[in-house]
């Protein structure tokens, strides 16, 4: 069981992030349905990897990566892409926890937002969703694609928006990133691979 008040302060810095940041805000308010619910942890090796992490050398927001840290040992983190072709590369590496939505340690029916962490030197293949996505950068940095548009590098409290059905994807080059991920409309359908080569459901 999370500790309440780790819990609480990761609460508090994501709703004052949420709040403070007119990307998040535009994109979808901050939802006011939430409540605590208990989650058995599942810790995976690319939890492992953030806690130890010592790259996060720049942040916007030193509290949030503080808390969200704290948070990590008590997280079930995500084995999204487990049933794919990806790699025990990938699946070691990436690492992804929902946080405010249907499997979250903060339930809600109006959103659903995760943490995704990425290593140095790791791509996330291109995939797409029905949901509608904004990234926004926690603490390091990464190259964003978005199909028909051209790569950009985002840092701290940069963000990228993702529309319904476009394929992106995500690379880490020297520096580690963590991003929180919000999806709104259509969000109880999984991503799925866009690479021909890997077709099978994520």
């Amino acid at each position: 069981m999370t500790d309440t008040k780790v819990l609480e302060a990761a609460f508090q810095e994501l709703k004052a992030f949420h709040d403070g940041h007119d990307a998040l805000g535009a994109f979808a308010a901050f939802p006011d349905d939430v409540v605590a619910q208990d989650l058995a942890p599942l810790h995976v090796p690319a939890a492992e990897l953030f806690e130890a992490e010592q790259g996060f050398d720049t942040t916007a927001y030193p509290r949030l990566l503080a808390a969200l840290l704290d948070l990590s040992p008590t997280m079930q983190w995500r084995e999204t892409y487990k049933d794919t072709d990806i790699g025990a590369d990938f699946m070691d590496r990436f690492g992804c926890y929902e946080i405010i939505g249907r499997d979250a340690p903060f339930a809600s029916a109006k959103i659903r937002s995760f943490l995704v962490y990425q290593p140095p030197h790791l791509h996330y293949p291109w995939h797409h969703h029905p949901a509608e996505e904004l990234y926004v950068v926690v603490a390091g940095e990464a190259e964003f694609h978005i199909e028909g548009q051209g790569a950009k590098i985002l840092r701290s409290g940069e963000s990228s928006f993702h529309p319904s059905g476009v394929p992106h994807a995500l690379t880490s080059h020297d520096h580690p990133v963590l991003a929180y991920v919000i999806w709104r409309d259509d969000f109880d359908v999984a991503p799925v691979w866009s690479d021909e080569g890997l077709q099978k459901s994520a």
